[in-house]
């Protein structure tokens, strides 16, 4: 039985068990309590991963982390959503290093400060942050213009891995999508009609937590 290691609020766990439920594998998830410090103590980080961080998958006697890593490797595995040529799947690896370095990053980021950090956001910090999303997102929404997927002719890890964090409520992040990257929105409404998709917080364990900021 794969055993995927995460929690709900987590966009990063939820691409990966995204992934999953598209894929139509068993799997299990094991609640992480990120939110009181799990994932920063030795005990944790000496038995689980050294890195401190959510998702982390195991299955069978290996044991992955970084939701890049782990989607590229359920995509090999079962042969599905890895893209369909040579060079397709080196497009697919574009998209993903893009979505770690600046698309996720940032918005993630963003997001946990407005919503769940332990103090109000620098605003100063906030807005830097919100620079490096519009140019990210306004790439992105001009990719999409004219095409249903980031790559190929369907669905592949590049679309999982970016939209993870866009099906939350906005109240979260504050930053509102559909007014203003059309293709952005319609293509998150698109990944919607996969199979086996469902609501992060239908789908991986901890309650729902009210934005703070």
């Amino acid at each position: 039985m794969i055993r995927l290691h995460g929690f709900s609020q987590s966009g990063n766990t939820f691409k990966v068990a995204f992934m999953l439920k598209a894929l139509g594998v068993p799997w299990e998830a094991c609640f992480v309590d990120f939110m009181t410090g799990q994932t920063r103590t030795p005990d944790w980080r000496g038995s689980t991963n050294a890195m401190g961080e959510v998702p982390v998958l195991d299955d069978g006697e290996r044991r992955l982390t970084q939701s890049g890593v782990i989607l590229t490797h359920l995509a090999d595995t079962h042969g599905r959503f890895g893209g369909d040529t040579p060079d397709e799947r080196l497009e697919v690896l574009r998209w993903l290093f893009f979505d770690n370095h600046k698309f996720t990053s940032y918005f993630a980021s963003y997001r946990f400060s407005k919503a769940f950090g332990p103090t109000a956001p620098d605003p100063a910090v906030m807005a830097w942050l919100r620079g490096r999303m519009d140019n990210a997102f306004g790439i992105v929404d001009r990719h999409l213009q004219g095409r249903d997927f980031l790559v190929g002719a369907g669905p592949t890890i590049a679309d999982l891995s970016l939209s993870g964090y866009l099906f939350y409520p906005v109240d979260e992040s504050g930053y509102e999508i559909a007014g203003r990257f059309p293709a952005i929105a319609a293509w998150v409404e698109r990944l919607k009609g996969i199979d086996g998709w469902r609501d992060p917080y239908e789908l991986l364990p901890g309650e729902r937590i009210a934005p703070k900021w």
